[in-house]
């Protein structure tokens, strides 16, 4: 028979405690960083533009969802990385801009949100991008580098610098980026310690010195999330050739 002392039952308290607090922190990590959004509300008909599901699989399994939108005269495909709330179905706009630039464009949406199954993590959300690549890239059946390029807006653009070190794509484009999560919610919860807990840092600012590939970013002043500072940083951190836009 065991004999609970009081030094023992002081030491499981504090495990349970230290337990719930660890738990909170990864709660709140992860609702902060994700925002889905299941219902589809807009689908690229609504901008007059013919377009093809796409079920297709992660490395690991889940089944993911996209939207295959071809141009007759294509020159090339833009692969949208969307952001960290919503779905695609909130960048159908974007398809209709892009489309008019005789591009095809791949949306997609990252597990968790949409149609896609599962729940978002950064590996997760890397291996759905990479996914999705191998599904264009299939629409290329004779070509080992298809003329792709990657866009990615706010925490997509995180995603789109991962692809791009990852797959053989000819540009990459981020819009709202910034250098890693840990920055921003340094920024967000100064009082916080952030590095000290954070597991999902999409540390884009390491990655991006690595990239010989064109890459054009572009940040407002004015973005009331992801301050104009991180993505500064992030350019400056890129290798050339890059340019930087202020929008």
């Amino acid at each position: 028979m065991i004999v609970w002392t009081s030094i023992a039952w002081r030491i499981l308290w504090a495990l349970v405690v230290l337990g719930v607090v660890w738990a909170y922190l990864r709660f709140f990590e992860w609702r902060n960083l994700y925002y889905p959004a299941r219902a589809i509300e807009t689908t690229p008909s609504a901008f007059s533009l013919q377009y093809e599901d796409v079920n297709f699989i992660s490395e690991d399994g889940r089944m993911l969802h996209g939207w295959w939108i071809p141009h007759a005269k294509a020159r090339g495909t833009v692969i949208h990385c969307h952001g960290n709330a919503g779905n695609m179905g909130d960048r159908s706009w974007m398809a209709a801009d892009f489309h008019r630039l005789n591009v095809n464009v791949f949306l997609f949406d990252y597990r968790g949100y949409g149609d896609s199954r599962g729940l978002p993590t950064e590996q997760g959300t890397y291996r759905d991008a990479r996914a999705a690549y191998e599904v264009v890239r299939a629409k290329y059946q004779d070509e080992e580098s298809p003329p792709v390029v990657v866009h990615g807006q706010s925490l997509g653009g995180a995603i789109a610098i991962q692809l791009a070190l990852e797959k053989p794509v000819r540009g990459l484009i981020v819009e709202s980026t910034f250098s890693s999560t840990v920055d921003v919610g340094e920024k967000l919860y100064p009082l916080m310690p952030i590095k000290w807990f954070c597991v999902f840092r999409y540390d884009s600012a390491s990655k991006v010195p690595h990239l010989a590939i064109p890459k054009l970013f572009a940040h407002s002043p004015q973005d009331d999330l992801i301050p104009y500072e991180l993505g500064e940083k992030l350019y400056q951190a890129a290798a050339q050739p890059k340019e930087f836009v202020v929008l």
